[in-house]
């Protein structure tokens, strides 16, 4: 099977609570794990909640990477999508697990866009 992309959704637990609930270190975590993997940013969003909790999202030319943070869990549950072979979207996960000061993550990869014959995808 041939797919459009990769999808990787992470759990990462035991994360610094003041990390989870600062907009702009997570913001710029986002954004630098995006740039890490080789991503090309096209829009950059997110919110911090009252009282607390940050949600967010960085769309690139490859798809997005989101997150959803609780600092009272010390929790964040974060998807990176890409498309095309060019961006590995491990890197990225990797990148913000580290970035969290996580004790532990997991993470389950689904192909997205299966098909049978070969699929050309534009380098965009």
């Amino acid at each position: 099977m041939n797919a459009l992309g990769r999808h990787i959704l992470a759990e990462i637990y035991g994360c610094d609570v003041e990390v989870l609930n600062d907009r702009v270190l997570i913001e710029k975590a986002m954004v630098d794990a995006a740039l890490m993997a080789g991503a090309e940013i096209r829009e950059v969003a997110f919110h911090r909640f009252s009282p607390q909790g940050v949600s967010g999202v960085v769309v690139v030319s490859e798809s997005h990477l989101a997150i959803h943070t609780w600092p009272e869990l010390g929790y964040a549950a974060v998807d990176v999508f890409t498309c095309g072979d060019r961006v590995n979207p491990w890197d990225a996960c990797n990148f913000l697990t580290d970035k969290l000061n996580a004790k532990h993550m997991t993470a389950t990869e689904v192909k997205r866009g299966l098909f049978e014959q070969p699929v050309k995808v534009a380098n965009l």
